[in-house]
């Protein structure tokens, strides 16, 4: 290096910042849709290779001061160490799109799920359904030009052939993934959602099969178990109402893909070109369940499945 060069600094995979409102639309009874803008939302997101990417949001505390925090590698521990009524609630959200314009003035948009009703709602559902534009949040996001900082699950390889299903929290990452997926990209798709008043439109490609499954007041997983089994051909034994997996509210949730498995199963290699390529995701014991039956049941290889328990009943998520 020469002595009138600059050190190249890495400033890392992810971006930490301040985002602001721009935009609040009601989309559905169960869903707003909120874009972000900032110098920071500017500098992170990867049009065209989101799929089902992963971002943190930190809303503000009672106070609506957010707390100053740097980036960095602890800075999740450092975010930890603020008194806790300084450092407001911190949870997961898929991108649902990412929009570049001039000068690289960038829209995030990401779809929260409203849950409204009495003793359901947390901070982030609270939060959403009063955002208004210029309120602000605190976003950890993968830097522009880097794909290495994790958060992303959506790997099929060279897999032509997809089945991807999930609840309301799994719609945005099903929407992003169809929509930046290849045009020849063959598949089924079942989403569950609350309501009919539900169904979001998005973009697919035309060799993938949509279908919304309205709960209508059901339990959760209860209309999309059996018709992921269906599809499958595998007989459910278990009625709608009967309790299949037992679950302690402080075992972890299940996270199971081709190459990490916190059951501490052997991972293998990404999908054979050709095999079908398994992406479920939602409420933790609904998922367990149907990891049971693919896996256990109908021989599927861990190195075609992916899944994900992105909630748990019953349950308050804190990250």
């Amino acid at each position: 290096m020469s002595a009138d060069s600059k050190p190249v600094v890495d400033e890392g995979p992810y971006v930490l910042g301040r985002a602001r409102v721009s935009l609040v639309e009601p989309v559905s009874p169960s869903f707003v849709r909120i874009t972000f803008v900032g110098d920071d939302v500017d500098r992170l997101g990867n049009p065209g290779h989101t799929f089902d990417q992963r971002i943190k949001v930190i809303f503000p505390p009672s106070s609506g001061v957010l707390p100053e925090l740097a980036g960095g590698d602890d800075w999740y521990q450092r975010w930890l160490e603020i008194p806790e009524d300084r450092r407001g609630a911190i949870r997961t959200y898929s991108i649902r799109d990412v929009r570049v314009g001039d000068d690289d003035a960038t829209e995030l948009v990401v779809d929260f799920v409203l849950h409204l009703a009495p003793g359901a709602s947390g901070p982030a559902s609270t939060w959403a359904s009063r955002a208004s534009a210029g309120d602000e949040v605190m976003l950890v996001a993968p830097r522009r030009g880097r794909l290495d900082g994790g958060g992303l699950e959506y790997l099929p390889g060279d897999s032509a052939s997809v089945l991807l299903a999930g609840d309301e929290t799994a719609a945005p990452a099903i929407a992003r993934i169809l929509e930046d997926a290849p045009a020849d990209l063959r598949g089924t798709v079942f989403i569950e959602v609350p309501t009919g008043g539900d169904v979001l439109p998005f973009a697919a490609p035309a060799g993938v099969s949509v279908h919304w499954l309205a709960r209508d007041g059901a339990d959760h997983g209860a209309r999309l178990r059996p018709a992921v089994l269906d599809h499958l051909g595998a007989a459910d034994s278990v009625s709608d109402n009967e309790v299949e997996i037992d679950e302690s509210p402080d075992d972890p949730m299940v996270w199971e893909t081709p190459v990490f498995s916190n059951l501490g199963e052997d991972v293998g290699p990404e999908p054979a070109p050709g095999e079908r390529y398994y992406w479920i995701a939602g409420e933790s014991k609904v998922v367990t369940g149907l990891r049971r039956h693919l896996v256990k049941e109908l021989g599927i290889a861990r190195s075609q499945v992916a899944f994900m328990g992105y909630w748990r009943h019953g349950v308050a998520m804190k990250g």
